[in-house]
């Protein structure tokens, strides 16, 4: 017998994400936003050039001024 995420679709990564979405909100609102704070993530990245760490940055915004770049250079996606 299949698990009912698995039998919907969901992969477990993300069927854990919504199961603690559900839960947060359920919180009272001191416990809530403790809970948010914890869940919020910020990764970055560097680029090894030679056998040396190049600068870290952010992956939202690497991926966003990715995004622009290509949309600008003309490949903006389906027409």
């Amino acid at each position: 017998m299949a698990f009912a995420w698995k039998a919907s679709g969901l992969t477990y990564n993300r069927y854990l994400a919504i199961a603690a979405r559900v839960v947060r909100r359920s919180l009272k609102e001191q416990a809530r936003l403790q809970a948010e704070r914890r869940g919020e993530m910020d990764l970055r990245f560097a680029k090894w050039e030679n056998g040396k760490q190049g600068e870290n940055r952010s992956l939202a915004s690497a991926n966003a001024s990715a995004v622009a770049g290509a949309e600008s250079a003309g490949g903006g996606g389906a027409q």
